[in-house]
């Protein structure tokens, strides 16, 4: 299969993680300022991660899938916003005879010029003649809308046409191939049942979400970097990871995650962004591969999570441009005991540290006394077994320290407002304290190069 890619995961925790996986595999159309068009309503959360990752511009593609005269859940074919038709195989076997298409597509069309009206009530579809053009949704069960999609976009010349799905059944992503110049895939599996089968969160999103989305600026537009791929090629792993680095940054954030948790973990992603805006660098990366991920062994291995955090502090402090801003630690979970045998083992390099939910028990009362770096623990007041173990560690580190409790929540933070409140204390410790340590850096390079010395 064409742009066919092995998926790291058979369930993405939301859209965003998806859509985040996704453009990471679409990386080779970055510089291209591609536009990136979402099939309504599920592709559009993917369609704004993709776009913004790649530098590109969104819009939607409004097309309708005409449901079965039996059951209206099963697609017979798709109209498009041009008003072409595109019916399948199975139309004739279900009783789908003209009269019953002709008026299943005037009532989706009408739907669709609906749609128009309210997404672009000012502004016309964005042309898609000689661009680059990436078709994404958040999954393909029969392909019928992707395909009409894919037909009606070919009739306007695109440059290149890409069809990108994080996952989708087998046959129906074989019928893309001749539609499309590039199909993406992370995963096909041979027993496909339904899209939302394949998340852990998959809520429908509404027309309210598709305007935010829509209208929302782009990362630039934000004050937010595009993250820039990085891999840490260590001897005893390769280990992917993201790092975004907004102009005249005054610090590096290095994240070290808990257990059951990746770079791609929503939460982290939510304090990078407050840290990004506040002008601080953020590097997110894997401590873990994928096979020690399944791995509760590896998972609580303390000491192999801090010797790789350590080895990748160290890549980053030869670096000749990140390695002249003061860096600081954010640990969750059992990184957090990562991150604090780090900060003791290397008390210059670290200047600040930041622990939420974090298991400090673990990193031994010996680490706990050697660390000088003035350190946060964010702890849920409703996580009371965490809050008695950070209590407890609190009072054994020597440095400059506090406890911040986040009263409402539960470990995860799901409560409403909570993890903004967590992630809020977050970026003003460390604001306050690499803000004190910050240097001028050397003017960045724009061809990427230092940046990438990370890899290796």
């Amino acid at each position: 299969m064409k742009g066919m890619l092995p998926s790291r995961t058979r369930r993405y925790a939301d859209r965003g993680d998806a859509g985040r996986q996704l453009a990471r595999a679409l990386d080779s159309y970055r510089g291209q300022r591609p536009l990136v068009l979402a099939i309504p309503r599920g592709g559009v959360p993917i369609g704004r991660i993709v776009a913004d990752a790649l530098d590109g511009d969104l819009d939607v593609i409004l097309v309708r899938k005409l449901g079965s005269p039996i059951n209206c859940e099963v697609a017979i074919g798709a109209v498009d916003e041009q008003g072409r038709v595109q019916l399948m195989a199975r139309s004739e076997m279900v009783g789908a005879g003209m009269n019953y298409v002709r008026a299943e597509a005037a009532r989706q069309l009408a739907l669709i010029r609906k749609r128009r009206a309210s997404y672009s009530p000012n502004a016309h579809p964005v042309d898609p003649t000689g661009r680059v053009v990436i078709v994404v949704d958040d999954g393909l069960a029969t392909g019928a809308t992707m395909r009409a999609a894919l037909h009606a976009l070919r009739q306007q010349h695109p440059a290149a046409l890409v069809a990108a799905v994080p996952v989708a059944a087998p046959d129906s992503l074989q019928s893309l191939e001749d539609l499309a110049d590039d199909v993406v895939c992370l995963h096909a599996p041979a027993h496909f049942r339904a899209v939302g089968a394949f998340y852990e969160d998959f809520h429908p999103v509404d027309d309210t979400e598709v305007l935010r989305l829509l209208s929302a600026p782009s990362r630039a537009a934000a004050g937010l970097p595009v993250a820039e791929p990085v891999t840490f090629d260590l001897p005893d792993a390769c280990l992917p990871g993201d790092l975004a680095m907004p102009p005249h940054a005054r610090g590096v954030v290095i994240f070290a995650h808990g257990s059951g948790a990746d770079r791609d973990s929503p939460r982290d992603r939510r304090l990078a962004q407050f840290l990004q805006q506040a002008g601080m660098g953020t590097l997110l990366f894997n401590l873990l591969t994928p096979e020690e991920e399944l791995s509760r062994a590896a998972v609580f291995d303390i000491a192999t999570l801090a010797c790789r955090l350590a080895s990748v502090v160290a890549k980053v402090r030869l670096d000749p441009v990140l390695g002249q801003l003061p860096l600081g630690l954010f640990g969750a979970g059992t990184g957090a005991a990562a991150a604090l045998v780090v900060a003791a083992q290397r008390p210059r390099d670290i200047v600040a540290v930041v622990l939420r939910s974090g298991r400090p028990d673990l990193a031994g009362a010996g680490t706990l006394a050697r660390v000088t770096a003035p350190t946060l623990l964010v702890v849920a007041g409703e996580d009371r077994q965490v809050l008695s173990l950070n209590r407890a560690a609190q009072r054994r580190i020597p440095g400059k320290n506090e406890l911040a409790v986040v009263p409402g929540a539960t470990h995860l933070f799901k409560e409403p407002g909570t993890l903004e409140a967590a992630s809020k204390l977050a970026r003003d410790w460390f604001a306050r304290w690499l803000g004190a340590r910050a240097r001028p850096p050397r003017r960045r390079p724009t061809d990427g190069r230092d940046t990438h010395r990370l890899a290796g």
